[in-house]
């Protein structure tokens, strides 16, 4: 390998490398799927994966899903915000878990 080949693709490893620490800094990476697709990981159990054009429309609806997410806020949850687990001591819940 050539002296400038070695210092591009050192270079190269440099800037993938500091892409990789600055993904891992925020928990959200971003990886090409084998299908060609966007895949973001981090954002909950599974990555979330669409092609180039979908995520071109739903960046254009960034306003419009701000606005829906602040129209319908106490319906929405968080990730960390649970429901309280619902209690089935009741006689109606042990009769509808039979049916």
């Amino acid at each position: 390998m050539a002296d400038d080949e070695m210092k591009a693709e050192l270079e190269r490893l440099r800037n993938e490398n500091a892409a990789l620490k600055k993904g891992a800094a925020t928990g959200v990476t971003m990886k090409v799927s084998e299908k060609g697709a966007l895949s973001i990981y981090g954002m909950g159990r599974f990555p979330v994966t669409l092609y180039k054009e979908q995520w071109l429309k739903l960046l254009g609806m960034s306003d419009d899903i701000r606005a829906f997410i602040a129209a319908n806020d106490s319906e929405l949850k968080t990730k960390g915000r649970a429901l309280e687990p619902r209690k089935s001591n009741d006689a109606s819940d042990a009769e509808a878990s039979h049916c």
